[in-house]
């Protein structure tokens, strides 16, 4: 017997150690089935499992589920990232809690110990997958740093320096002042800022009594000023233009350059620029070919003799670029300061206006991120980016929503040279050595870098490596084919690449995706995979991004605890719309809990009326109407569920499967067929028995992708031990003739009929208790005759005294509804108060219009649509809608009851 309450802690670990004892998750390369491959985001080792994640798994795992039982050799190919920075960062506030830095243990003696930290700490995140119920391949778990993946790393980085395609170069980077190493902008955190706007003068050279004005949020960059930009169409400057300003305090002569960066609508119209210190500026130096100039160390504090001057990359006389004595090695922010105070001595602030902007600050280090012009690795991203484009153009990967597409080649197609080199200890060492004159060469192993250097020399020479360690994007990127074993040469890479579908969010679409797509097409002339589906946020319930600083952060683990890992799942499917971002609460996920108790309950029922599993059971020879009609809307519920899903409409199998279990098994079927058990036809009690069971275990089949431990326990529970596990059995096919358009047609009149007198009791407010006569107008013969098959059926699960047709007006004081072609005629004179009914039902809908009224000024106003972001806006939209529907339906029955 089952138990009277389902536990999910009962359950899930049990089940999910079966499924791995059994092997259910494997793939099989010698199989002559056609493979479905999912790769896996390898999260970062360092993560535990956040309701990001808890999305992105579940809807990899319901494909997964679902194709594997549809008799593809489904691959989910798990892995973890080794996280250069994120992991360098734990181990290090380790060693800071023992009074030691990484520099005390050496960079061997580090890196020993961040791996032993991984053995015993780390891939926790693994281990949560398990409970959200995750089904990939385990056995066949990389890791970024593993040996193969490492050579398919150096091999990748070899051959695209050989073909030109990675090279050395001096340009701006995020660069992280805490932690000493360039940084991405995925790594970067803008955070709004209350700051200051200082309006600067600076005086014309051939002209010192007029000046130029420039704003900047940064005066003490101003040091590093090359040029002043105007815009060439901006008539304040024209005349401007090509004359020179002298940068004061530094007596630099600077020209003004015409350039559409400068906006004459914002400030002065004027910006100074700082192309060491600026990404913007950069762009601006590299047009005009300004001089570059490096005020700032690497902790971010003013060089302390000389600035270096770069131009075109390459460094150049500095003899008269001596930095002025009073902001020698200050930190940018004193240095600020004392700036801000040497130009107010000299009369050249013009004014200070409050002003709020975002600052960029490390994600790890919370160090406030500075743009340093620094040596730095670059791939050559423009020439893998063409290939890659066209890709996606012909369709050889496809986008879900397709409007991904278009940020996609925004990115694409101004793509910039991607920094791949950190300095870091801990990640990928890059394959480089320097010879005693700095000749430089790559190769893959230290021993070839000594081939390379004798051929050159004539004679052996020491060599030292490139101290860098690679962007952990760099092995990322070859994640779809280097976990399969690539460059050698394995049957796993000729199977299962490239892969099925993607799944991912839209923040790593330049990150991740685009790189993947690069990697995939230079060194396996294909794409990686032929859907990237990009599912939404999770936000919380007012729809506001999750933050620990909101404290509004939902932990998946502890809803888990709460509500069992199908709930959870559930909840995510069922909200995971397309281009929508999920709304999540512990309510939610209490709510599906409920639905997983509805089906727990409903499978007792079958168990206590003796409804169990029949093999040969065969539904399309039932001759019950009732039983027809439910293996129809099972044939229907499957179709549903499995177009659904192969075309990534999750939340719409989970709403036919939700619609099905809750509504026309639990709350229908089950009630309709309780005088057939109870009845004294034999026969029709066997065969609704059968057909019971029979749509029981369909439930679980269909639901089993997306709710898989209650479904695996209640699939063993009902059907015992010798059908085998539910996870490997072969997804239902519906026969085409279980359908029964006659049997559908009754039994839906029967259902529009009951739920049509339910809807006009909760309406007008009858108790639950009272019992009402109801009468049919208009009636045709089919009409008549159903009403009479299911007469008691009706009166009792609609609450109704006597049932009758009839061609006669209807009674004063009566409800009616439309059914078909019949009207619906409900007397309620003697049941409630019809007048204190009216009154209510005017009140509600003119409280409803008010809301609209409202709701319609917001839309209306065009400051709001301007500032509102778009999710409040869908928000309002929805809820005017609701309130329209809300007032109609009361029009309704106002209009019903109004004589």
């Amino acid at each position: 017997m089952l138990e009277k309450t389902y536990r999910p802690s009962d359950v899930e670990a049990r089940q999910y150690q079966k499924w791995e004892e059994a092997g259910a998750f494997a793939c099989d390369v010698g199989a002559s089935t056609k493979p479905f491959t999912i790769m896996m985001p390898p999260p970062n080792v360092t993560g535990s499992l956040h309701m990001g994640h808890a999305l992105n798994m579940t809807l990899q795992d319901v494909m997964t589920r679902y194709y594997r039982r549809n008799g593809r050799d489904a691959l989910w190919q798990p892995g973890t990232d080794h996280a250069g920075i994120a992991t360098q960062s734990v181990v290090e506030r380790q060693l800071a809690g023992e009074g030691k830095t990484r520099h005390d243990l050496g960079r061997e003696g580090f890196i020993e110990r961040v791996w032993q930290w991984r053995a015993h700490s780390g891939g926790q995140i693994i281990g949560q997958l398990r409970r959200l119920g995750a089904s990939p391949d385990w056995p066949r778990e990389r890791f970024t740093m593993d040996d193969g993946l490492s050579r398919a790393v150096r091999r990748v980085f070899v051959r695209l320096y050989k073909d030109g395609l990675i090279y050395r170069d001096k340009r701006l980077v995020n660069w992280d002042p805490k932690l000493h190493t360039a940084i991405s902008d995925l790594e970067v955190e803008q955070h709004p800022t209350k700051g200051h706007l200082w309006h600067l003068r600076y005086p014309l050279v051939d002209d010192p009594s007029r000046h130029i004005v420039v704003a900047t949020t940064r005066p003490e960059t101003m040091l590093g000023d090359t040029a002043v930009a105007v815009h060439p169409e901006d008539e304040r400057y024209r005349d401007l233009i090509g004359r020179h300003v002298i940068l004061p305090l530094v007596g630099r002569h600077i020209p003004i350059v015409a350039d559409e960066y400068a906006d004459p609508e914002q400030g002065s119209g004027a910006v100074k620029i700082t192309p060491a210190h600026d990404f913007n500026d950069f762009e601006v130096g590299r047009r005009h070919g300004l001089p570059m100039i490096n005020i700032f160390d690497q902790n971010a504090c003013i060089n302390s003799a000389r600035f270096e001057v770069y131009h075109l990359g390459r460094a150049v006389d500095a003899e008269a670029e001596e930095i002025p004595a009073a902001f020698r090695g200050l930190d940018r922010y004193v240095a600020r300061e004392k700036v801000l105070e040497a130009l107010e001595a000299q009369g050249l602030i013009e004014r200070i206006d409050a002003h709020e902007h975002t600052v960029p600050h490390g994600d790890r280090s919370g160090a406030v991120i500075e743009p340093w012009l620094t040596d730095q690795w670059y791939v050559d991203a423009k020439v893998l980016a063409e290939p890659a484009i066209k890709a996606v153009e012909d369709g050889d990967t496809v986008f879900v929503p397709k409007s991904w597409e278009n940020t996609y080649f925004e990115w694409m197609r101004n793509i910039q040279p991607w920094c791949i080199s950190r300095q870091l200890w801990w990640g990928h060492q890059i394959p480089a050595w320097y010879g005693p004159d700095d000749t430089l060469f790559v190769e893959e192993t230290e021993e070839e870098a000594h081939i390379a250097a004798r051929q050159h020399f004539g004679h052996d020479v020491s060599l030292q490596r490139d101290g860098d360690v690679l962007d952990t994007w760099f092995s990322s990127a070859l994640w779809p084919f280097s976990t399969l074993g690539w460059p050698d040469d394995m049957p796993e890479v000729a199977r299962y690449y490239p892969g099925d579908v993607l799944v991912t969010g839209f923040d790593i679409i330049f990150f991740w995706v685009a790189r993947m797509m690069m990697m995939g097409l230079r060194f396996m002339d294909q794409v990686p995979f032929r859907t990237v589906y990009i599912h939404a946020l999770v936000r919380d319930e007012r729809g506001q991004k999750m933050a620990k600083s909101k404290g509004n952060v939902i932990d998946p683990l502890d809803l888990i605890d709460t509500y069992g890992a199908d709930a959870l799942r559930f909840t995510l499917i069922s909200m995971a719309a397309q281009g929508r971002d999920v709304k999540m609460s512990a309510q939610r996920v209490e709510g599906y809990r409920n639905f997983a108790t509805k089906l727990w309950n409903a499978a007792r029922y079958c168990e206590m009326n003796d409804c169990r599993p029949d093999e040969d059971f065969d539904p399309a020879s039932c001759t019950e109407t009732v039983n027809r009609w439910i293996a129809g809307e099972v044939a229907k519920t499957g179709q549903r569920v499995a177009t659904a899903i192969e075309t990534f409409r999750f939340n719409e199998a989970a709403s036919a499967l939700y619609q099905f279990t809750w509504a026309t098994f639990c709350d229908w079927y089950l009630e309709f067929t309780k005088p057939i058990l109870a009845g004294d036809d034999a026969a029709a009690a066997a065969e609704t028995r059968g057909a019971t069971a029979w749509v029981l275990d369909q439930i679980l089949n269909l639901l089993n992708p997306l709710m898989p431990f209650l479904t695996e326990e209640l699939w063993e529970a009902t059907g015992g031990h010798n059908r085998g596990q539910l996870i490997v059995q072969p997804w239902p096919d519906y026969a085409s003739g279980l359908g029964d358009d006659k049997a559908a047609a009754e039994m839906d009149w029967v259902v529009a009929l009951i739920s049509t007198v339910r809807a006009v009791r909760a309406e007008m407010n009858v108790p639950p208790a009272a019992q009402m006569p109801l009468l049919l107008k208009d009636a045709d013969a089919e009409a008549a005759a159903r009403l009479q098959r299911h007469g008691e059926l009706v009166k009792r699960l609609a609450r109704l005294s006597s049932l009758a047709t009839t061609d006669v007006p209807p009674p004063r004081g009566s409800a009616q509804a439309v059914l078909g072609t019949a009207t619906v005629i409900l007397p309620l004179a003697d049941v409630i108060d019809l007048e204190q009914e009216r009154a209510r039902l005017g009140r509600e809908i003119a409280k409803a219009e008010g809301e609209i009224k409202k709701l319609d000024g917001k839309l209306a106003n065009p400051q709001f649509l301007a500032k509102a972001p778009e999710e409040v806006v869908a928000e309002q939209r929805e809820r005017r809608e609701e309130y329209a529907a809300t007032r109609d339906r009361l029009r309704a029955a106002l209009a019903s009851v109004a004589g």
